[in-house]
């Protein structure tokens, strides 16, 4: 997988998926204020600079174990037999519930998404651009730019909600089913 600031060797990519993953175990350690990139270093068996080298910031690091996780997870069969309504509940369903099972970075993934580091700030883009991609099949032929946009909106709003503890993610993937389905239906 192509890294968020330069493309890597085999040893650096061996070196960011040794960095993400112990970012996972310092997150359901420490959570996310707890985080650092320090951490994260040591629990991966690399020097900070090191760390560093591949992550601004511990925003940037959950951001990158987002976007991974995102990216490699598969869209749902977008069966033509379903409806439309339909492939878009199911995208919107597995997109909220990624983080679901992992409360830790599940608040963490949404403060890190809110920060303002540069790499970031273009992770939000690829995270986003995968989003609205994966809406825009489910919507296909009929993806009116109004509606997609729409969508998103609900996407982000919930899961700022649900990171900030109002709901949960299942909880709020079953509310933006229902906003969804009262969207595609007008």
């Amino acid at each position: 997988m192509e890294a968020t600031r330069r493309r890597l060797t085999e040893k650096q990519a061996d070196t960011v998926d040794r960095l993400t993953k112990a970012a996972l175990e310092v997150l359901s350690r420490e959570g996310f204020a707890g985080l650092t990139v320090r951490m994260v270093a040591a629990a991966a068996g690399v020097g900070t600079a090191t760390a560093y080298t591949y992550f601004s910031s511990k925003e940037h690091l959950v951001a990158e174990v987002f976007w991974r996780r995102l990216a490699s997870s598969a869209a749902p069969d977008l069966d033509s037999g379903i409806d439309r309504i339909d492939r878009v509940v199911a995208v919107l369903r597995q997109i909220a519930t990624l983080v679901a099972t992992e409360p830790a970075l599940a608040g963490a993934v949404t403060s890190a998404l809110l920060g303002t580091d540069p790499d970031v700030a273009h992770l939000r883009l690829r995270i986003g651009t995968e989003i609205r991609r994966r809406l825009v099949a489910a919507l296909t032929p009929d993806a009116d730019p109004d509606v997609v946009e729409t969508l998103e909106l609900l996407y982000a709003g919930a899961l700022v909600r649900a990171g900030m503890g109002y709901a949960s993610y299942v909880e709020i993937a079953d509310r933006l089913e229902k906003s969804a389905r009262q969207v595609l239906e007008d």
